[in-house]
């Protein structure tokens, strides 16, 4: 059994306010803050003196404190990194100070706030730790509470947003399943377009065909390209063009002509892709029907950019041109109109010198 006969005489002497200055240790004795001194030169640093306060904060007498480690008044469910910070502090002679859930001697539970100093002598040596106690426990119920309220919204909040999530990726996958259908079924109508337009002798007919035809292709191109989309409520305005563009001259099969594109990346909403794509696709064919004659080739430019709160289109040939007559009674450029009155856009038609120029102006506010 370890002797801290000399340990009890000075906590004694503290304790009747006989210290090396008395005021202090008459002070620390009858202060209602709970206090400690604890002897730093004994193994475990037992406790050397507990002032009043201190054994009315923890139930316990006088002679059931002295001689013990302070670690007594732990329990269960005193956090052990908590128990951790204060061992490395005391190895370390340093300050320390944490919210310890301790235990009185009746087993009730008390949050205390802890704070320990060490207390050196003349040599720099470490002598004493000197502890100060304060209760807590009202401060650290309402702290709980609070974490407790906060994590309960954070878990609304989280469920909430996974019955969201969960609910996008079922409309996104209800949308892509329509926009499969859809493009399946435009490709049924193209594939009985194509064959009533082989049965066909009469060239007017003919023709007729095959602009429905490409128009039914350009929506069918709108659909797939929403179907591969992971956002189905935008639409790649760029993406499309360059798809387009490889699909019409596969199909015109014209190695005399060429295509630049400048396309900056430009998205509109799902709901407008497909008048859209129809004006670009009736601007794109005319250039390619009207604009190059067989044996004639040249180069065909197409713009995407933004300019001044629009969506600018701009689509130019180099072709033969055509003449206003033309432009006023075309099909594919009543088409282009009234689609374009619909998404408030503006065209304007002007000689490329050589060919037509094109240009779409469609507003941004209107597509956001």
């Amino acid at each position: 059994m370890e002797d801290y006969s000399e340990s009890r005489r000075a906590g004694e002497r503290l304790a009747a306010g006989h210290g090396v200055d008395d005021p202090f240790a008459a002070a620390i004795s009858a202060t209602r803050m709970a206090m400690i001194v604890a002897d730093a030169t004994q193994p475990d640093i037992p406790i050397i003196f507990a002032n009043d306060a201190f054994l009315r904060l923890t139930g316990y007498a006088r002679d059931e404190v002295i001689g013990r480690n302070c670690r007594f008044l732990q329990g269960p469910d005193t956090d052990p990194k908590a128990i951790q910070a204060v061992r490395d502090a005391l190895a370390a002679g340093e300050d320390v100070a944490v919210d310890l859930l301790n235990y009185r001697k009746d087993g009730s539970p008390f949050w205390n706030a802890l704070n320990m100093s060490p207390v050196r002598n003349d040599a720099g040596q470490l002598v004493y730790f000197f502890g100060s106690q304060v209760d807590v426990t009202d401060k650290k119920v309402v702290e709980l509470r609070a974490r407790d309220h906060s994590d309960g919204l954070q878990q609304m909040v989280e469920e909430r947003t996974r019955e969201l999530t969960e609910a996008l990726k079922q409309k996104t996958a209800l949308l892509h399943e329509v926009d499969h259908r859809v493009k399946n079924n435009l490709q049924l109508i193209s594939s009985l377009l194509l064959l009533q337009n082989r049965r066909v002798p009469d060239p007017a007919v003919k023709a007729s065909l095959r602009g429905m035809l490409g128009r039914v292709n350009a929506i069918a191109t709108v659909h797939r390209r929403l179907f591969q989309s992971e956002d189905v409520e935008r639409f790649d305005v760029s993406a499309f063009i360059r798809d387009m563009v490889a699909d019409l001259m596969g199909s015109a099969m014209r190695d005399d002509i060429r295509v630049e594109l400048d396309l900056e990346r430009v998205e509109i909403p799902a709901a407008k892709a497909a008048p859209l794509a129809l004006v670009v696709n009736e601007l794109l064919t005319n250039a390619l029907r009207h604009g190059f004659p067989e044996g004639r080739g040249g180069r065909i430019f197409v713009g995407l950019s933004r300019l001044n709160g629009d969506f600018r289109i701009e689509i130019t040939d180099d072709g033969v041109g055509q003449d206003r007559e033309t432009r006023a009674s075309g099909f594919g450029l009543t088409i282009v109109q009234l689609l374009c009155q619909q998404l408030k856009a503006k065209w304007e038609t002007t000689d490329a010198e050589p060919g037509t120029r094109v240009v779409v102006l469609l507003p941004i506010n209107g597509t956001q």
